[in-house]
């Protein structure tokens, strides 16, 4: 069967901007001829620096014919409604609609009868759509055309059937023409399939496959490195950039001074990396990197690569050498001396400058250090020089490398290594790939630095909204709750921290006191700074929930252990996850399942005694549905209600001191123990009496019942 050949060429696209064009563009078509009933048998889309090219197969030469029944509107219907149906069905009046009925009374049925169209015509109209309509990140218009573009188009190669399809858009007509390599043809290329347009592409020295080109590039170069007895230093995102920026890929290997090796790893990294598009290659007799490099010509040289190698050789020493200066300037200068230069650095308007916030993280950081078993002293030094390197010069030209660079200055002036590795780690999980810290005094630092973060945007109303954050809070806040699981620890979230928070930072920016660190009571904190504190707690939650989501935890049972048994947010993540692992074991059991229906039957009649409003409620509450617990002993009738209060008394009694020892699996078959009493109960017993007094008790008994599972989770989120 016949196959449809396009090809937009343009100049130059962004090599971040090609693979997802060509996803884009496999989706669009393949979309629309599906739509019209063309059934490809395959639709495949290429990218590279030029060029999107897409071959669909198998189509057929012309569309089937299509009869369809349309279901429309009752009759009488509004005529706005009838009009829209007429537009839909392509029909011009509704006389040529049909009139059916059913239970409901009569309605009209478009029956449409449609004789297929030749193919040839159906991508000359759908092609120019797509490409009017494509979804590129950034585009650009050019001359006095309309046509938004990633870059000027120069030409459309569009062929059905070894035949061109004609169309036109912004001036742009359609051919069989191409053009090969930049720096190697000169004389257009004429293609009517795809097999044709391959091979001429390929003699002109185009690789139009990204993924071959990567596998091209990958594989050469660890080549050259194994046949110098060196490794490559993989980069994946270096090696997507470099498969789109080079039609045909050469690749060629460079060297620079030994005396470079002396500047950190990742600094010759970003040197070569973020300026030139090197790779870096490893010895692996030092496990440091060897004075070389791996780079990739756009071209075959003639001379072998001599001149082309000596270029890319001249550029990198001129890169390295200005690093080299940055660095051994920065070291005249200790980190100490570079904290009060933080001062001059604004953090974001209404939250003072980054000097404010390394006082806040070391304030924080001393707090937290006992949770996380680190040294309070040194845990507070380290924050406070954690920021210093961003006055560096070194950190100003590759501000990748905060952090970084502030460990490599600690250590050279011989701080303590729990410092140094604090100040390189305090700025992770920076991805969702990115290790946590784990040393002690590195993950009180991370877990300052974040929290002081959220706590300030907080304040100011500055949260994300939607699917915007700028300031990556949803990072900053993953990140804690993956620092927290990670190491176990225990931090007192909304009791302590938060309020030391709201407390020491008011509505305007001032220096923590010398000696200020200790936690101020509750009642000192204010009604607006709750609720923001609140609501950063919930946001932690959903925080949580996404990573555990990620982790195979249904969501259902993840909302059952977030609040406390009086419904307030629990906030200790760490015991949160620990609940929820004692509650997913517990319902896997016979008697969990069990108790979780028993759970469910008794909220059903409370939900429905609750609508009438015969809930028995607690002596004196403010609330109006805060449910009284009380059950008189005396009132109870039948054996059954006599053995499920009983039960009771001894399964929360367990329960409790299970929980207050947070050993969650006790609890839950204390809790377990209530089974067959809750199912003797449902089968003995009348909820409703047509006694008051005795339904009153009944209920009763049904609310500590659901109290006492509350301990433990709350059931009602439980689905299924």
């Amino acid at each position: 069967m016949p196959d449809l050949l396009i090809e937009l060429f343009s100049e130059e696209i962004p090599a971040r901007m090609q693979a997802r064009a060509a996803g884009e563009f496999e989706r669009m078509m393949n979309e629309r001829l599906l739509g019209l009933g063309l059934m490809p048998d395959h639709v495949k889309a290429f990218s590279g620096p030029r060029r999107l090219t897409l071959i669909a197969g198998g189509l057929p030469l012309r569309q089937p014919d299509r009869k369809e029944e349309k279901k429309g509107p009752r009759v009488g219907a509004p005529e706005k409604a009838i009009e829209g149906f007429l537009k839909s069905a392509g029909l011009s009046s509704i006389d040529e609609c049909d009139v059916e009925s059913d239970k409901k009374g009569e309605y009209y049925v478009a029956r449409i009868e449609a004789k297929g169209r030749d193919t040839a015509a159906i991508i000359a109209e759908a092609a120019p759509e797509i490409i009017a309509n494509f979804p590129w990140p950034k585009s650009m218009r050019w001359g006095d055309g309309d046509l938004k573009w990633v870059r000027p188009l120069k030409s459309i190669l569009c062929c059905f059937d070894n035949e061109i399809v004609p169309f036109e858009i912004d001036g742009v007509r359609t051919g069989d023409e191409t053009r090969g390599h930049r720096g190697v043809s000169s004389s257009p290329i004429h293609a009517r399939n795809f097999d044709k347009y391959a091979q001429a592409l390929t003699s002109e020295k185009v690789m139009i496959d990204a993924e071959a080109r990567r596998e091209l590039i990958a594989g050469d170069a660890k080549t050259l490195c194994q046949a110098q007895g060196l490794e490559l230093v993989e980069d994946k995102g270096l090696l997507a950039e470099v498969s789109g920026l080079a039609e045909w890929p050469v690749v060629m290997m460079g060297a620079f001074e030994e005396k470079f090796l002396a500047l950190p790893d990742e600094v010759l990294t970003a040197s070569m990396r973020g300026h030139q598009k090197y790779f870096s290659v490893r010895n692996p007799k030092t496990g440091r990197l060897a004075n070389r490099f791996v780079f990739v010509a756009n071209i075959e040289p003639t001379d072998g690569g001599k001149a082309m190698r000596a270029g890319y050789e001249r550029v990198l020493t001129a890169r390295l050498s200005d690093a080299w200066y940055l660095y051994h300037q920065d070291l005249k200068t200790p980190l100490e001396e570079r904290v009060n230069d933080l001062d001059r650095v604004t953090f974001f308007e209404g939250l003072g400058s980054i000097g404010d916030k390394a006082r806040r993280i070391a304030a924080l950081a001393k707090e937290i250090a006992p949770s996380v078993g680190a040294d309070p002293e040194l845990a507070a030094e380290a924050a406070r020089l954690a920021k210093a390197d961003l006055t560096t010069g070194m950190v100003y030209e590759f501000p990748e490398l905060q952090g970084l660079m502030g460990r490599y200055y600690a250590l050279a002036q011989k701080l303590p290594a729990e410092i140094a590795d604090a100040i390189r780690d305090h700025y992770k999980p920076m991805g969702a790939d990115d290790d946590v810290p784990t040393a002690s005094v590195s993950v009180a630092v991370a877990l300052a630095d974040k929290l002081i973060t959220l706590f300030g945007f907080w304040r100011i109303r500055e949260r994300p909204t939607g699917s915007s954050d700028p300031f990556a809070l949803r990072r900053a806040a993953l990140g804690v709750c993956r620092i927290l699981l990670g190491s176990g620890a225990r931090l007192p979230f909304f009791s302590e921290l938060m309020m030391f928070h709201a407390s020491n930072w008011g509505s305007t920016i001032r220096e923590i006191p010398e000696g200020e660190t200790h936690l101020p009571p509750s009642e000192k904190m204010a009604a607006n700074d709750r609720r923001d504190m609140e609501d950063l707690l919930s946001f932690f939650h959903d925080r949580l929930k996404v990573y555990l989501k990620d982790k195979g935890h249904r969501y259902d049972r993840i909302d059952a252990v977030l609040t406390k048994a009086d419904g307030s947010l629990e906030d200790d993540l760490v015991l949160i996850v620990r609940k929820l692992e004692a509650l997913e074991a517990f319902l896997t059991t016979d008697d969990g399942a069990n108790l979780a229906a028993g759970y469910k039957r008794a909220a059903n009649i409370l939900k429905a005694e609750e609508k009438k409003g015969a809930l028995p409620v607690r002596e004196g509450a403010q609330d109006k549905n805060s449910p009284d617990l009380s059950v008189s002993e005396k009132a109870l009738e039948q054996a059954e209600e006599k053995a499920l209060f009983a039960a009771l008394q001894t399964a929360e009694e367990k329960a409790e001191k299970a929980v207050a020892a947070e050993k969650f699996e006790d609890a839950m078959s204390a809790l377990a123990g209530l089974r067959s009493a809750v199912d003797a109960f449902f089968d003995k017993v009348t909820v409703n009496a047509d006694d008051k007094g005795l339904r009153a008790n009944r209920l009763a008994l049904l609310q500590r019942f659901i109290a006492a599972t509350a301990r433990v989770a709350d059931l009602s989120k439980l689905e299924g």
